[in-house]
């Protein structure tokens, strides 16, 4: 199943600048596994915002759920999902 994932930065502008460093490389690790898992097929960033779009495949969206919640910056995300079904024409 696909689904397309909007994500936000929402980490806290007084947040220090190695806190941050270290919850960028850790983000890069994860979604590297993830895409190595074949679950994060695509991403791209959104000019202007400190934020993702992000093509994902899981089984279900529990299992969407487990991969979003392994990224070190879940509790500062403000995270939309959209389930994509198969259009006709892509038959």
């Amino acid at each position: 199943m696909e689904f397309l994932v909007r994500t936000e930065n929402l980490l806290p502008p007084d947040t220090p600048d190695e806190v941050r460093e270290e919850l960028r490389r850790g983000e890069r690790v994860r979604a590297m596994e993830l895409r190595e898992a074949g679950v994060l097929k695509r991403l791209w960033r959104v000019p202007g915002r400190n934020a993702t779009v992000g093509l994902y495949e899981a089984e279900d969206p529990a299992a969407l759920h487990e991969a979003l919640v392994s990224l070190p910056m879940w509790k500062w995300m403000d995270v939309t999902v959209e389930a994509l079904a198969t259009h006709p024409q892509e038959r």
